[in-house]
């Protein structure tokens, strides 16, 4: 009994123990919890502050004392309607930033800052992206009315640099003229004029200066910068564009009539440069010219000037296209008539000879009449010389012209020349190509002499059949030849085929002969060598006996592949011998 009351207490104290365990661990996780809270807060809170203070000195920087400083310069330079009007409308821009703007950024920074403390944190996020666009707004807006504002008050410091930019320009142009005022002859007056305006120009441009009406300012500098810039190409260019107006042109005017009149004289035809009539025109332009430099249009008169320039140094290229031209057809004049004349010679020549050779050789007619069609081409290329040096000598007709009229008949006549060959090349040789074959023929004679000769030289016990047929075919083949040679007339192209045929034929008919007596050769070689085995090898005799047979009823080739192959039962390499042996023999 004592024992189970202890054991009750035991039970009891260790049931107690796990709820105390479990409730201090419980209190120490809420209080983990908690602390972990906070401190998310805590970097909330800090991250909310940093937004809060980076507006709020945003804002601040909003009107700058640079805004300040340069609207009050702005307000110390109205002196005029124009002006007052310009200020007022910028300190309107100004009041408007300072007195509606700024306040209503600085009470929504308020209503930030009173979300903040009561922390609340989702319509503090809503209004904190609001804020800060209109915070960007604001500056923007600021940004852009300070640039008007230093657009006015630097404007005066500009509109001086300018000024003694322009001032600067001026005087050296003036220093220029003064140096060399002698140059400018009739144009002086104009030149001094401008100057004069532009003189007045700078007095007109301190006075708008002092009266800030920077527009006029601005309209007066652009008025300078035209005048100065205009001045400038003028004393620079105006003594050269005079010069070239009175002197140089005129001189090359006088110049080109020389040339052109001496040439005339030589023979030179010029119409088709037109020279005096553009020499008129030219003379216009130059008078026209004259007045535009009067007016100080350099520019225009400048380009007139230079196109006539052009116009004149163009002419002296032609005088010497012209002298070139003369030289080239002078001289291919002296030899295209003498080439003319030549070519037509020896086309009749080759005529005459084809009439003679038609009754020796067969000649097409058809491949006559290319002749024809030379001695007409030689005909056409004579009327054209022959027009060409009647344009010559009545003069009617540039050189230039003429030049390239004669050097086309020049190529012409290379034609010519070409086919002349071409036919030449075709019937001029036909004697030729006669002596020729029946030189061939006596050589393939020679041939067939040979090819029997080495045939009886090695006394051979049978001759094939095959070679008496090749013999024969060459026979006729020469038969044939001499046939066409007795012919008259003689088909060249026929004979040349029938040459070529007679040729081929005595050499297979010499190479079989050659053929013949080197089989029997080894045919023999053979049999001899293979009687050494016989009395060892029955088979080996039989073989050699049917080889005999065959040799000496003239089929040598039969006879060695019976004697070679009866051989290479007991010597395998002997054929290999055996031809080497007969390759160091004929080597």
């Amino acid at each position: 009994m004592i024992l189970f009351t202890y054991i009750v207490k035991v039970v009891y104290m260790s049931k107690t123990t796990f709820i105390l365990l479990g409730i201090t661990y419980y209190i120490i996780s809420v209080i983990i919890i908690i602390i972990v809270l906070n401190k998310i807060n805590k970097k909330e809170k800090k991250k909310y502050l940093e937004e809060i203070n980076n507006l709020e000195r945003n804002k601040n920087q909003i009107i700058s004392a640079d805004i300040m400083s340069n609207l009050q310069t702005v307000g110390e330079l109205v002196n005029n309607d124009l002006m007052q009007e310009v200020y007022n409308n910028l300190k309107k821009r100004f009041d408007k930033i300072k007195k509606e703007d700024i306040p209503k950024l600085t009470d929504n920074l308020l209503k930030i800052e009173d979300l903040y403390d009561n922390k609340k944190y989702k319509e503090l996020n809503k209004l904190l992206n609001s804020v800060e666009l209109d915070i960007y707004l604001v500056q923007a807006k600021s940004d852009y009315l300070l640039k008007e504002i230093k657009k006015i008050t630097e404007s005066k410091g500009k509109n001086r640099e300018i000024a003694t930019s322009l001032k600067t320009r001026y005087r050296l142009v003036l220093n220029e003229y003064n140096n060399h005022k002698n140059e400018y002859l009739y144009i002086s007056k104009p030149v001094e004029l401008q100057f004069e305006n532009i003189d007045k120009l700078f007095s007109n441009f301190e006075s708008a200066m002092e009266k800030n009406s920077y527009s006029e300012v601005t309209k007066i500098i652009k008025a300078l910068d035209t005048f100065i810039g205009n001045l400038e190409l003028v004393i620079k260019e105006g003594p050269s564009i005079i010069l070239m107006a009175e002197k140089l042109i005129p001189r090359k005017i006088d110049d080109i009539k020389s040339i052109k009149d001496n040439m005339v004289k030589d023979g030179y035809n010029l119409d088709y440069l037109n020279i005096d009539n553009n020499i008129k025109d030219a003379k216009k332009t130059i008078a026209s010219s004259l007045e535009k430099i009067n007016v100080l249009n350099i520019t225009d008169s400048s380009l007139d000037l230079k196109t006539i320039l052009d116009y004149f140094d163009n002419l002296y290229n032609e005088f010497d296209k012209e002298r070139l031209a003369k030289k080239t057809f002078e001289d291919l004049m002296r030899t295209t008539l003498v080439r003319a004349n030549k070519l037509e010679r020896t086309n009749n020549e080759l005529r005459r000879k084809t009439k003679e050779y038609k009754y020796s050789y067969d000649i097409n007619d058809e491949d006559l009449k290319v002749l024809d069609v030379i001695a007409s081409d030689i005909k056409a290329i004579k009327k054209d010389y022959e027009t060409l040096v009647s344009h010559h000598r009545n003069k009617t007709v540039a050189y230039t012209r003429l030049a390239r009229e004669i050097e086309k008949i020049d190529v012409s006549l290379d034609k010519v020349t070409e086919k002349l060959n071409t036919f030449y090349d075709t019937f001029g040789n036909l004697k030729e190509d006669e002596l020729e074959s029946r030189e061939q023929l006596d050589q393939i004679k020679e041939v067939l002499i040979k090819a029997k000769n080495k045939l009886k030289q090695y006394n051979l016990p049978n001759i094939p059949d095959y070679y008496y047929t090749y013999l024969q075919e060459s026979y006729q083949a020469i038969d044939n030849v001499k046939e066409e040679l007795n012919k008259k007339p003689i088909s060249i192209k026929t004979l040349n085929i029938r040459v070529d045929t007679a040729r081929d034929l005595a050499i297979k008919l010499y190479n079989t002969a050659k053929e013949i007596i080197k089989t029997a050769y080894m045919a023999e070689m053979s049999i001899v060598y293979g009687n050494r085995y016989r009395s060892l090898n029955n088979s080996l005799d039989v073989a050699l006996i049917k080889s005999e047979d065959l040799f000496y009823k003239g089929e040598y080739k039969k006879s060695l592949e019976c004697s070679i192959n009866a051989i290479d039962v007991i010597e395998p390499d002997y054929y290999k011998t055996l031809k080497s042996t007969l390759e160091k023999k004929d080597n």
